[in-house]
C-alpha cells in the first residue's frame, strides 16, 4: 500500500547539513554522536526521499583544513551529490564557530576581523555558485552584543550594510545569478542579535544599495522566540515580495532555540505555517524548498537523527493535507464568508474615491458594532481539521 506521506522529490525537500549532522554538543555537555561527514548526510537524506541540502563552509570542511583537505572533501561532497541526484538549493558562511568570530563578523568591532569575515564568504560564494545554489542564507549569530556600551549600534548597522552591498557589488560583477537571505534571530548565542526579527530585517533591506537581491529566511524557532506569529509574518513577507527561502522546526513559546522537528512543538502554529506557505506557493509568491533547520535532540543515537529527519518531511505532507481539506471544506466557505474574511481584499475607497467621499461617511455604528465576528467557528473547524475528526 502508498504511503501518501512519503517524501519524494518533487516535494522539495531540503535539510541544512549542519542538523543530522549536529553531533549534539550543548554549553553543559559534549557531543553525544559522532561527527558525520557531508557526503554522508547527502547520501542518506537522498535516502530518505529529500530534494536538496543547505551547507555552510565548515560543515564541508574544516576551519584549519589545507587545500588539499579542503578539495578532497568538496570532492567527497560533490561525487555523493552528483550519484544522488541531491540539489544544493543554498548555501551560508560560518561566522560564529571559531573564537575569531566572537563577537561577530560584519560587526566585530575589530576591523581586521570584519574585512576577514567578508574574504571567507566570498570564497564560499563561488563554491555555492559552482554547485548551483540559488539562494545565499546570511545568519548573523554573533552580530550582536551583551552591554549597552560595548556595541556602537548605529555604526554596527553602517558596517552591515557595507558587508551586503559589497557582496551584492561581487556576485553582480562575477555573474553569479544569486540572492541573499537574512535570517533574524532575537538572542542567542548574543544577549541581544542585530535584526532580531522578520521586520527588522525588512527594514533593513531598504537601505541597501542593491535591495532586489535581498530577501529574508525566517525560521520558526527564531521568530516564535521572540513571541511573534510565524505563519503571519512569512504572509507580511510574500506581500513584500521577500521570502526568499524558509527554515521550518519546532518551538514551544518564547524561550531558548529548541530546533524541534517540525510539526513538534506548537503544533497548531505549524498548521498555519502550512497553510501560509501553500498560499505563497499557490500565488506564484515562493518557489523555493521547504527547508528543515532542526537538531535532532541529544538523547538520540544515529538511527534516532533519521527517524527525525524523516518525520519532518512526514509532518509536514500530513498537516499539508489537512490545510487543503480545511480550504475545501464547504463548512469552512461558510464560515469564512460569515466571518467576512474576504471583505478585506475589497478596497477601503471605491474607484476614483479619494479622503473628501470618506470625511463625513454615515454607517449604521450601533448596528456593525453589536455584530459578532463568527472567528471562533471558523477556528473551531480549522481545530477539527487538525484533530482529525472531520
Amino acid at each position: 500500500m502508498t504511503d501518501k506521506y512519503a517524501p519524494v522529490p518533487e516535494d522539495k525537500f531540503s535539510f541544512g547539513i549542519w542538523t543530522v549532522g549536529w553531533a549534539a554538543q550543548d554549553v553543559f555537555g559534549s557531543a553525544t554522536r559522532d561527527a558525520m561527514a557531508a557526503d554522508r548526510a547527502v547520501r542518506k537524506l537522498a535516502e530518505l526521499g529529500a530534494y536538496g541540502v543547505n551547507f555552510h563552509d565548515n560543515d564541508v570542511f574544516g576551519f584549519d583544513d589545507s587545500e588539499a583537505e579542503r578539495d578532497a572533501k568538496v570532492g567527497a561532497f560533490r561525487k555523493a551529490l552528483d550519484e544522488t541526484g541531491l540539489k544544493v538549493t543554498t548555501a551560508t558562511t560560518n561566522l560564529f564557530s571559531h573564537p575569531i568570530f566572537k563577537d561577530g563578523g560584519f560587526t566585530h568591532n575589530d576591523r581586521d576581523v570584519r574585512r576577514f569575515a567578508i574574504s571567507k564568504v566570498m570564497r564560499n560564494i563561488d563554491l555555492a555558485a559552482e554547485l548551483g545554489a540559488e539562494i545565499y542564507v546570511a545568519w548573523g549569530g554573533r552580530e550582536g552584543a551583551e552591554f549597552g556600551g560595548s556595541k556602537d549600534v548605529q555604526s554596527a548597522m553602517a558596517r552591515m550594510k557595507e558587508a551586503f552591498d559589497t557582496l551584492g557589488d561581487y556576485v553582480t560583477e562575477q555573474g553569479y545569478d544569486l540572492r541573499f537571505a537574512i535570517e533574524p534571530k532575537p538572542n542567542e548565542p548574543r544577549g541581544n542579535i542585530l535584526l532580531p526579527t522578520l521586520g527588522h530585517a525588512l527594514a533593513f533591506i531598504n537601505e541597501l544599495e542593491r535591495p532586489e537581491l535581498v530577501g529574508i529566511n525566517p525560521e520558526i524557532g527564531h521568530e516564535e522566540m521572540a513571541g511573534l506569529d510565524f505563519a503571519a509574518g512569512i504572509r507580511q513577507a510574500l506581500w513584500h515580495g521577500k521570502l526568499y527561502h524558509i527554515d521550518l522546526n519546532g518551538q514551544t513559546g518564547p524561550r531558548f532555540d529548541q530546533d524541534l522537528r517540525f510539526g513538534a512543538g506548537n503544533v497548531g502554529g505549524a498548521f498555519w505555517v502550512v497553510d501560509a506557505v501553500e498560499e505563497g506557493i499557490a500565488k506564484g509568491q515562493y518557489t523555493g524548498p521547504i527547508h528543515f533547520d532542526y537538531k535532532p535532540p541529544r538523547v538520540e543515537d544515529d538511527n534516532g537523527v533519521w527517524v527525525s529527519a524523516a518525520a519532518c518531511m512526514r509532518n509536514y505532507k500530513i498537516l499539508q493535507a489537512k490545510v487543503r481539506a480545511f480550504r475545501a471544506d464547504p463548512e469552512v466557505q461558510e464560515a469564512l464568508a460569515a466571518a467576512r474574511v474576504a471583505e478585506l481584499a475589497t478596497p477601503t475607497l471605491a474607484e476614483g474615491e479619494t479622503w473628501a467621499d470618506l470625511k463625513d461617511v454615515k454607517v449604521d455604528v450601533e448596528g456593525l458594532a453589536a455584530k459578532g465576528m463568527a472567528f471562533e467557528h471558523l477556528d473551531q473547524l480549522a481545530l477539527e481539521h487538525l484533530y482529525g475528526v472531520r
